[in-house]
């Protein structure tokens, strides 16, 4: 599925590492950053979601809430979270449903490989729910929290 700037947001309801039931709906009247990621803990990921823990008190002020997606299951959030005192939200899609949704889930190059598999990108979702950006292919995991900043911070 591709993910069109202007159009309404695909909606979700998944569980987060408390095992509380999570919307986007709940998030209606702010930005939202929706981020998909491979996997807990890797160094990518934990660079990446480092980078939205450093920039935290910045997004905040912009009103906006940053949500990290993987099929990591609760236990594996919360350790993750834990480990790297990260502040937002993460949310288990086990069965991929809503990465498909938000074309995160499909065919990927790896290693020079066809593969399928998680596909690094973030969508913002502004305070209507409508699709404002979407980075469909994060190249750099590192240095990608900066960027979304940087888009916020945008006229």
């Amino acid at each position: 599925m591709s993910i069109e700037v202007g159009t309404a947001a695909p909606a979700f309801k998944l569980t987060d590492a408390h095992g509380k039931l999570i919307s986007l709906a709940d998030f209606k009247g702010k930005n939202v950053i929706v981020y998909f990621y491979p996997k807990d803990d890797t160094p990518g990921c934990t660079k990446q979601a480092c980078g939205f823990r450093d920039n935290w008190s910045a997004l905040e002020q912009k009103n906006v809430v940053v949500v990290g997606i993987s099929a990591d299951d609760a236990a594996s959030h919360t350790k993750f979270a834990e480990k790297y005192q990260l502040p937002f939200i993460l949310l288990s899609d086990p069965e991929r449903k809503v990465m498909a949704a938000y074309g995160a889930y499909g065919e990927k190059m790896m290693y020079g490989k066809k593969v399928t598999g998680v596909i690094r990108s973030t969508v913002w979702v502004d305070p209507a729910g409508l699709v404002k950006k979407h980075w469909a292919r994060v190249a750099n995991a590192e240095l990608h929290p900066a960027a979304v900043l940087a888009a916020l911070a945008a006229p």
